[in-house]
C-alpha cells in the first residue's frame, strides 16, 4: 500500500477463511466474474490489486486461479524471475491484459522504475502485483488489496479483501461475506 493508502481505511474490508484449496479456487471465480464485469461495463477501465503475504501463504497461487478464472486458458507461470508476465484476455468486445508482477527478489524501489513497467498501468486491465512493499513508494496506488495468511494446514489461508478507491469497491460489489 501506499504511504497515503496506508492512513486511509478501507471503503470496503472483507474477511474469509479458506480451508481447503478448492474455497480458495471458488473466491478466485467470484472475484474472476466481478472483475470481469466492472471492466466490461467501465471500458477503458484499469484495477492495481496488491497481493500481500508472508512468503508460502498463496499469493501466486491465488494470482494463477484468479487469472485462470478469467478466461486465460494456458499455464500460469510465477513471475519471481521475470518480474512480470502479461496475460493477454478477451472480454466481449474489449481486450484486457492481466499483468501479473512479483517484486520478490527487487532489492530497491527504483529498480521498478527502471525496469520501465510503469506503462502497464495505464492500458485497459489488472496490474496484480505480489510483494509490494519491494517498490514502496513508486507504484501506482492500489484500488484493492489482498492479503494471504497461511493456516495450519498447507490448503489453509485466511483472505482480507480491501477496497481502497471507489472503482475496487465498485469491482467488488457483489462479493458476500
Amino acid at each position: 500500500m501506499t504511504q497515503t493508502q496506508a492512513n486511509q481505511p478501507p471503503l470496503t474490508a472483507i474477511n474469509l477463511y479458506c480451508r481447503q484449496e478448492a474455497d480458495t479456487a471458488s473466491l478466485a471465480r467470484q472475484l474472476a466474474a466481478n472483475f470481469e464485469r466492472f471492466l466490461t461495463e467501465h471500458a477503458d477501465s484499469h484495477l492495481n490489486i496488491s497481493l500481500e503475504g508472508d512468503l508460502g501463504a498463496g499469493k501466486t497461487t491465488f494470482a494463477r486461479y484468479l487469472i485462470q478464472a478469467m478466461g486465460h486458458e494456458g499455464k500460469v507461470k510465477s513471475p519471481t524471475y521475470t518480474l512480470c508476465e502479461p496475460y493477454p484476455l478477451q472480454f466481449k468486445d474489449q481486450a484486457i491484459t492481466v499483468h501479473h508482477f512479483d517484486l520478490y527478489r527487487m532489492r530497491d524501489p527504483l529498480e521498478w522504475q527502471e525496469a520501465g513497467f510503469s506503462e502497464h498501468f495505464d492500458i485497459p486491465g489488472i496490474c496484480l502485483i505480489e510483494w509490494p512493499e519491494k517498490a514502496e513508494g513508486t507504484l501506482p496506488g492500489f484500488d484493492i488489496q489482498i492479503q494471504l495468511t497461511a493456516g495450519a494446514d498447507e490448503n489453509e489461508r485466511a483472505i482480507k479483501i480491501n477496497t481502497i478507491t471507489q472503482s475496487g469497491k465498485m469491482a467488488l460489489q457483489e462479493i458476500q461475506q
